[in-house]
């Protein structure tokens, strides 16, 4: 494990101690080229990289941000079922210890489990009943966005519209199919 991280720490620290001293020791004010790429830190899995390129650090894209006007729920055709998306196609999800409509899943579980806020109107798309979507009032004030019973989250790990890689998770999180039932396996 050694090994990686000095093939990080080395040239930085040497770029650091050229760009502040001289040969004399004197500092120049003029910082040294860094001949050595850059690693990211949890990037052994990645291909080497160029060392003539650019180093790049880009984000998986995550679920869309809480809606500052409305939020919009739609539905898709994936091999599970016709289940609930947001606008952008995320998927959503419910979590079966949620009672009587109101969420329970705060800190740490709304990390992963990002909940469908709104301010404002929920907008429903083709084939959705918008008489079956209403608002719960979260802990900090915020809209969650339900249908029926089931207030709605994203799950961190999905990163494209169409994954569904929460569903199951535990056997307590489940897609929500476009009648406002859980899909299960």
């Amino acid at each position: 494990m050694f090994h990686r991280w000095r093939f990080l720490i080395l040239p930085v620290l040497m770029a650091v101690l050229a760009a502040g001293c001289s040969p004399a020791g004197e500092a120049t004010g003029e910082p040294a080229p860094v001949e050595s790429p850059v690693v990211v830190p949890g990037s052994a899995d990645l291909p080497s990289p160029d060392p003539t390129a650019e180093p790049t650090l880009t984000d998986p894209p995550s679920p869309s941000p809480p809606s500052e006007t409305g939020a919009t729920v739609e539905v898709a055709e994936l091999p599970i079922g016709r289940i609930l998306v947001d606008g952008a196609g995320a998927t959503l999800y419910a979590f079966t210890m949620d009672t009587a409509g109101v969420s329970t899943c705060y800190d740490d579980c709304a990390a992963a489990w990002p909940p469908l806020l709104v301010d404002g109107d929920v907008t429903v798309g083709t084939g959705l009943d918008a008489a079956d979507f209403s608002t719960v009032e979260r802990d900090d004030g915020t809209k969650q966005v339900r249908i029926g019973e089931w207030p709605l989250y994203y799950f961190e790990a999905d990163s494209v519209p169409g994954d569904v890689t929460g569903q199951g998770v535990g056997d307590v999180w489940f897609v929500v199919g476009s009648e406002g039932e859980l899909i299960r396996p």
